[in-house]
């Protein structure tokens, strides 16, 4: 996947995650989907609501006949990072002040030979079989690609979320060996693209030494890249030095987390292969590349920070329940003009724009707040706060951090009074998702009217144009109202004689049903399994509205599902009785309007940042 870094680089410059594509089963070369990735929760979102968004892909096939090789795409100074292991091998730890001579020169080049820490790299093979949007009761042709992989201990192995996204079968092969091992995908953190793997066969795990996790490490330090890249089949070794560590946009996970910038290079199939320090130490794992007519060698590494945030993540909860967030729209307080009438003193603190509905946030901070310190730790003027030594970095840092359900400390200035104030982070809340983790999206069909929740997914295969600004600016700028809201669209009308008239609608949004305003896709299975009226009545965007009489619909269904070759009329998730959460949780009033929460395209420009 890609994002287009418009508010810093120029419109050329486009991030890749690095996996490489082969053949389909039938030897048809993939076109793999770059997603542009100005959405509007990121630091790095566009102004421009043409252009931004992850709907703004690029698509580009194979130019091989016999291999395709196509990439894919792939959240004092208390920050420094603590190390997360021993030092692996038996390998000493050399003294940071130290000057390195050809003596240590000679030890790196011996430690890159051994074949132990060689061979617990390993490459993988996944075959995939992604969900088919538009058509939502079946599935796309599979495909497979390779990426690379390193051994961790305890028999499981970490690679890139996206090398094993929508798996159907995932291999792996060791450094010299013939043989393919099948490997089960334990946990998959999509934001922070990592993926953890088991392996259950004893030969695969004999004879080798897992790779350890070691510190952060600093700028100008150097950093070997292994893996299995497309040029050739056996392992291969490049070498450079760390050039920037910042809050970085992930391509993939559609997210912002910290991340190391290296000059090494990184090619399609170098994605979930491991980063090394001169001590032998694993720094991070390789996931994606900048690729930009103005801009050469610029690769990225997930630093362990991250890795062990997505570990300890998953042996605390028996799975991954990702990166939590603020759930705060913020603005820069640099203009002293803008402090004094904020009665703000000194030059800190950002500015609460808007806070999220569904974030614990919005029972605890109000418009016009301002922000000047997280768990003790002040704020400044421009989002940062301090990192290591002489170094600042985003505000983001800190919450990535903790974990969901964690809670933090913040000191608010309210109408010039300091106070502090606890909140609880968790989750993010996508009113439109980014990816459709597991199985097929829920879909239902009435009487050949297709409906299904909108998507980020569904909208790469609709196109932009299609789908239609207004819905797409929703898409991208709407804040859900409470847990579990949806955008439900009429994705299409399957053509019978029942639903004369309406065959030319699609991609539009129903608002309601014989009234009731829809919360998702089950309370609209809910609203017409439970009607009792004569017709059933559908409200669209723009007071569109299509009518169908029930018990012509009872007795057209099943003809459109044969004729179509549709197996059920209605996703599995659908058939299991629906509870309204809004009554249960007692989040919203039920005459409360909701699906409405807009932000302006002006509001996600370089000054404001949503946490997510």
């Amino acid at each position: 996947m890609a994002v287009a870094l418009s508010s810093c680089t120029s419109l050329s410059s486009v991030l890749f995650s690095t996996v490489k594509f082969r053949y389909s089963l039938r030897h048809r070369p993939i076109v793999a989907s770059f997603h542009c990735n100005n959405h509007p929760l990121r630091v790095s979102s566009s102004s421009s609501s043409s252009s931004s968004s992850k709907s703004n892909r690029k698509k580009e096939g194979a130019g091989h006949k016999k291999q395709s090789k196509d990439e894919r795409p792939a959240r004092g100074n208390v920050l420094e990072s603590q190390p997360t292991s021993s030092k692996p091998f038996g390998i000493q730890r050399k003294n940071k002040d130290l000057i390195f001579d050809s003596k240590d020169q000679q030890v790196e080049q011996s430690i890159l030979q051994d074949s132990a820490f060689l061979n617990a790299v390993v490459k993988v093979y996944c075959t995939h079989t992604a969900p088919d949007y538009s058509l939502p009761w079946q599935k796309q042709r599979q495909y497979t690609s390779t990426g690379s992989a390193f051994m961790i201990g305890d028999r499981k192995l970490l690679t890139n979320a996206h090398c094993v996204e929508h798996d159907t079968q995932v291999k792996v092969k060791k450094r010299g060996d013939d043989s393919k091992y099948v490997a089960k995908v334990l946990a998959r953190g999509v934001d922070c693209d990592i993926a953890l793997l088991s392996v259950e066969s004893e030969e695969f795990w004999r004879d080798v030494e897992p790779l350890r996790l070691g510190r952060l490490p600093h700028l100008q330090d150097s950093v070997t890249v292994v893996g299995y890249p497309l040029g050739g089949d056996t392992i291969s070794v490049t070498k450079g030095v760390v050039s920037r560590i910042e809050v970085t946009s992930y391509a993939h996970g559609s997210s912002d987390l910290l991340g190391i910038q290296i000059d090494a290079a990184i090619n399609p199939g170098n994605s979930g292969g491991p980063a090394f320090n001169d001590q032998g130490e694993c720094i991070g794992v390789a996931f994606q590349v900048l690729r930009s007519e103005e801009a050469e060698n610029i690769g990225y590494v997930i630093p362990t920070t991250v890795v062990s945030h997505f570990l300890t993540d998953y042996e605390r909860n028996g799975r991954y329940t990702g990166f939590p967030c603020l759930g705060v729209l913020i603005q820069k307080l640099e203009n002293p003009a803008l402090r004094a009438w904020l009665k703000v003193q000194s030059n800190e603190g950002v500015l609460v724009r808007r806070v999220e509905p569904t974030s614990d946030a919005n029972n605890v901070l109000k418009e016009g707040d301002v922000i000047v310190s997280f768990d003790d730790v002040r704020v400044g003027s421009e989002g940062t706060v301090p990192f290591r030594s002489n170094e600042r970095i985003a505000f983001h840092f800190l919450i990535s951090q903790k974990f969901a359900g964690d809670t933090a400390e913040l000191g608010i200035i309210r109408a010039g009074t300091l106070m502090k104030t606890k909140v609880v982070l968790n989750s993010r809340v996508h009113l439109v998702p980014y990816h459709i983790d597991e199985g097929l999206p829920s879909y239902l069909i009435i009487a050949g009217l297709v409906f299904t929740p909108l998507s980020e997914p569904l909208i790469e295969e609709e196109c932009e144009d299609s789908i239609g600004l207004k819905l797409l600016a929703r898409a991208r700028y709407s804040l859900a109202k409470f847990k579990g809201e949806q955008i439900v669209i009429l994705s299409q009308v399957l053509a019978n004689e029942v639903n004369i008239g309406y065959e030319d609608m699609g991609n539009q949004q129903v608002v309601k049903f014989n009234g009731a305003r829809i919360k998702n896709i089950h309370h609209l299975a809910h609203l017409i399994d439970s009607c009792e009226d004569r017709y059933l009545r559908f409200e669209f965007e723009d007071s569109y509205v299509a009518v169908l009489e029930k018990e012509a619909v009872a007795a057209a269904s099943p003809s459109v599902l044969s004729d179509y070759g549709i197996p059920s009329e209605r996703s599995s998730d659908l058939s299991k009785p629906y509870v309204d959460t809004l009554e249960v949780e007692g989040d919203q009033p039920a005459d409360q309007e909701f699906g409405d929460s807009p932000v302006s395209n002006y509001e996600f420009g370089p000054d404001g940042l949503l946490w997510a």
